[in-house]
């Protein structure tokens, strides 16, 4: 399976890409091919809501976003990992999800597999709820199946992290089908 990993921490060596890390550990160990993409690195800017990617089949901005969503349509699945900043995901990963606009019904169509690992500071369970919501609605209506999520709780920096948490990342990973 050909796995897009979208990272949008802006801690290269963060609680949700420490996550990520033991996810792909597993992935590759299942032989999952890995597109491993850094959005807090990317040049990726805002969606215009110009609404000319309708008649160009493509975002009009030239920065990384068409050579991303391109890989996504190339793939069978995505995985989102973000810290979690004011009850919701990064702004890097909200921006490439807004750009999502200009493919929407291609991305769609694919019913790529899904998951999202996530680091909190809190280990409040409140903290995590919007962005459960958030990720509901974005794979019922992207036709995303949903294949499982890391709600790493109590993550504020990586000496922080809980080690079932790797455990379930890895495992995550590994058990792919």
């Amino acid at each position: 399976m050909k796995i897009v990993i979208l990272r949008s921490s802006p801690h290269l060596h963060g609680t949700s890409n420490t996550l990520v890390d033991e996810f792909k550990k597993g992935a590759i160990e299942a032989d999952h091919e890995i597109v491993d993409i850094d959005l807090a690195r990317s040049n990726l800017h805002p969606c215009l809501a110009c609404d000319r990617c309708f008649s160009l089949n493509k975002c009009v901005q030239n920065d990384d976003g068409n050579y991303i969503i391109n890989q996504l349509l190339n793939s069978d699945m995505i995985v989102m990992a973000s810290p979690i900043y004011y009850y919701n995901v990064s702004a890097q990963l909200k921006t490439l999800i807004d750009r999502f606009y200009a493919r929407s019904d291609e991305l769609s169509s694919k019913h790529l597999k899904f998951i999202a690992i996530l680091t909190s500071w809190d280990a409040d369970e409140e903290v995590m709820y919007p962005v459960k919501i958030y990720f509901d609605k974005l794979c019922k209506y992207m036709h995303f199946e949903d294949v499982g999520r890391i709600y790493g709780k109590g993550c504020g920096n990586v000496k922080m992290i809980d080690k079932h948490y790797y455990q379930e990342a890895y495992n995550l990973g590994k058990d792919l089908k």
